[in-house]
C-alpha cells in the first residue's frame, strides 16, 4: 500500500507572528544589540537587564505583526516585513544608519545610478538568507482560518498579551527601563522593524497632510532696489556630503583645498547644515524658515528663496548633477546634467565640472536682467567615494573601491573621500576662473553642502542620523564665497566679513543673504540674517 506524504499541519496565525517576531529580533537586530552593548556593557551586572530588553521588544515586534498582518494579507505582510527588514539590518549593520522618515524619503527618491552604488554581494547575502529564505518557508507554511469574529478576538488578545507582558517586564526593571527610555533615546532608532514601520507611518502622514495644502507664494513684493549699473551675476553651488573639517582651508592638516587657497575667497569655518540629508537640508536652507520651524512636508507647498528672485525680475537657473532639486527648483528653469547627451564631460559618471557649459550658455542666452544659477553637485556622494573624480585627482592613497567598508581601513575610507574634496576644489577654482571673464558683471560664486559625513568615528558611517544626535561631522559643512572685481563694495564691508569667518552660521543665513546681495527688496527678507549686509565678528 502506498503511503501518501503527509499533509503539514495547518499552524495558528498568532504562532507564525510570534515565531516571525523572535527570528527578526534574533537575526535583524546586530546594530540594535551593538549600540545597547556600547551603553550596557554585557558583563553579569547587565545580562538579566539585556535579556528584558530582548524579550520587550520580542513582544513589541508581536504586537505589530499582530496589528499589521490579518486574514487573507498575512502572508503578503509578512514577506514585504521580512524583506524590508533584511535590507535595513544590511545598512544598520553596514553603516550603523537609522531608517528614520528622513531615511526613507531619500530612499523612496534615489536615482537607479545611487541604487546600484549601494548593491553589493553582502547586501544580497542578507536579502537571501534574512528575507527571501524565510519568506518562502512563511509562505509555504498552512496557516488555520478560523471564523472571522474568531480570527479577530485571536489578534486582539494576541495584541494585547504582548503588550501586556511587555509591560510587566518594564516595570520588573524600572530603573533599568528609566534609564534607557529617558537618558537613551537614540538606542531605541535601531529597533528593527519597529522604528522603520513607526518611521514609515510617520512619513506617510507628512505626506498626506503636505497633500492637503494649497500653494502659498512669498515675497510677492520683491523687486531690485538698485541703482541698476551694473548686472549681478551669482553663481550658488549646493556641495553633497562634504564636511567642514576636511577642507584645508579650514585648518585639515591635508591639503584638500590647494587651488581656492590661491583665490581670494573667504571660508566661514563654524556653519552648520540644516538637516543630515539632502531630502531635508536642499528644500530648508532655500526657505525662508529657520530649522527649528523649518516642515518638510508643507516646504513643495510653500514658495522658496528661488521663487522670491524670480518674482523679483531675476533670471533663475537650476543645473543638476545629483538626484534632482528636492522640490526647489519645481517652478524655475532646471537641467539635469546626469546625461551624456547634455554633460560634456563624462567618463565613468558624468562629472560636475560638466556644468560650466551651461553655465556660459545661460550667461550669453540672457543679455540683460541680474542672473542666479544654482549647481547641485554629485559632490563626495558615498559610499562610493571612489567613484567621485577621475583617476587624476587620486593623491591619497591607497582608496577603498568598494561600498562595503568592512573590506576597507579607514585610512583607505578617508584617502577616497579627501579625494573627492580635490576634484571639488578643482570644480570650484574652474568656476571662479569662468566667473572672472564677465567683468561688465558684478560676479559673486557661494558654495555651502548640504550636510556633512561621518567615515567610521564611533563606527558610524555616511549620514542621516536624527539632528539631535547626529554628530558633528555631518552638521557642520563648509560655506565659502567669493566676489569678483567688478563687485560693487559700496554696501559690502568684506574686510568685516572675513572678520566674521568664525561666527556661527547656518543655512538659516542663505535666503537672506542670497536677498542683500541681490539687493531684491521683500517684506520676507530678515536683514539680521544677511552674513554679508550685517556681518558679525565672532566673539
Amino acid at each position: 500500500m502506498k503511503l501518501l506524504p503527509k499533509t503539514p499541519q495547518a499552524i495558528p496565525l498568532p504562532a507564525l507572528l510570534i515565531t516571525v517576531a523572535i527570528f527578526l529580533q534574533a537575526f535583524c537586530n546586530q546594530a540594535f544589540f551593538v549600540n545597547v552593548a556600547r551603553v550596557y556593557s554585557p558583563d553579569a551586572g547587565n545580562l538579566g537587564y539585556l535579556v528584558s530588553l530582548a524579550l520587550v521588544f520580542t513582544l513589541v515586534n508581536t504586537a505589530l505583526l499582530a496589528l499589521l498582518c490579518w486574514g487573507r494579507a498575512a502572508k503578503p505582510a509578512l514577506v514585504a516585513i521580512l524583506l524590508l527588514s533584511a535590507g535595513a539590518a544590511y545598512f544598520m549593520d553596514q553603516y550603523n544608519v537609522i531608517i528614520n522618515d528622513s531615511m526613507i524619503d531619500n530612499t523612496l527618491k534615489t536615482d537607479p545610478g545611487e541604487v546600484f552604488d549601494l548593491m553589493s554581494l553582502k547586501l544580497g547575502t542578507y536579502l537571501l538568507m534574512l528575507g527571501v529564505l524565510p519568506s518562502v518557508l512563511v509562505w509555504k507554511l498552512p496557516i488555520s482560518r478560523p471564523p472571522l469574529l474568531h480570527g479577530l478576538l485571536r489578534q486582539l488578545v494576541t495584541i494585547a498579551g504582548a503588550l501586556g507582558l511587555g509591560v510587566l517586564l518594564i516595570l520588573a526593571s524600572s530603573t533599568f527601563y528609566t534609564s534607557f527610555l529617558r537618558e537613551h533615546k537614540p538606542l531605541r532608532y535601531y529597533a528593527n522593524p519597529s522604528y522603520y514601520l513607526y518611521s514609515a507611518v510617520r512619513y506617510g502622514q507628512e505626506m498626506l497632510d503636505s497633500s492637503e495644502h494649497v500653494f502659498r507664494p512669498i515675497g510677492a513684493d520683491a523687486h531690485i532696489a538698485g541703482s541698476g549699473k551694473h548686472r549681478e551675476l551669482l553663481v550658488l553651488v549646493v556641495g553633497e556630503t562634504a564636511r567642514a573639517d576636511h577642507f584645508s582651508l579650514n585648518g585639515y592638516a591635508r591639503e584638500t583645498n590647494p587651488l581656492l587657497a590661491k583665490e581670494n575667497v573667504i571660508s566661514f569655518d563654524n556653519a552648520w547644515s540644516c538637516g543630515t540629508s539632502t531630502s531635508w537640508s536642499v528644500p530648508c536652507m532655500f526657505s525662508m524658515k529657520t530649522r527649528r520651524d523649518f516642515d518638510r512636508a508643507s516646504a513643495p507647498r510653500e514658495g522658496n528663496l528661488l521663487d522670491v528672485l524670480q518674482t523679483a525680475g531675476v533670471n533663475v537657473l537650476w543645473l543638476d548633477n545629483n538626484s534632482d532639486s528636492k522640490g526647489v527648483a519645481d517652478r524655475v528653469t532646471y537641467r539635469n546634467y546626469r546625461s551624456r547627451e547634455v554633460n560634456t564631460q563624462c567618463d565613468d559618471e558624468c562629472r560636475d565640472v560638466g556644468m560650466l557649459e551651461g553655465v556660459r550658455q545661460y550667461i550669453h542666452g540672457h543679455p540683460s536682467g541680474d542672473i542666479v544659477i544654482v549647481l547641485h553637485q554629485m559632490g563626495n556622494h558615498g559610499p562610493a567615494y571612489y567613484k567621485r573624480y577621475p583617476p587624476e585627482f587620486g593623491k591619497f592613497q591607497p582608496v577603498c573601491r568598494t561600498n562595503q567598508f568592512e573590506q576597507c581601513s579607514r585610512q583607505e575610507i578617508v584617502n577616497a573621500y579627501d579625494n573627492a574634496l580635490l576634484y571639488t576644489d578643482y570644480f570650484l577654482s574652474q568656476l571662479i576662473d569662468l566667473l572672472k571673464g564677465y567683468d561688465s558683471f558684478e560676479a559673486a560664486m557661494i558654495y555651502v553642502s548640504d550636510h556633512g559625513e561621518s567615515l567610521g568615528e564611533n563606527n558610524i558611517y555616511l549620514h542621516g542620523l536624527p539632528y539631535m544626535v547626529a554628530p558633528e561631522a555631518q552638521t557642520r559643512v563648509p560655506l565659502i564665497m567669493w566676489f569678483g572685481a567688478g563687485f560693487d563694495q559700496s554696501g559690502v564691508d568684506l574686510a568685516a566679513l572675513r572678520h566674521s569667518v568664525h561666527q556661527r552660521y547656518s543655512h538659516d543665513n542663505l535666503f537672506h543673504t542670497v536677498l542683500g546681495l541681490l539687493e531684491v527688496q521683500t517684506s520676507v527678507y530678515e536683514p539680521t540674517l544677511d552674513m554679508i549686509r550685517h556681518p558679525q565678528a565672532a566673539d
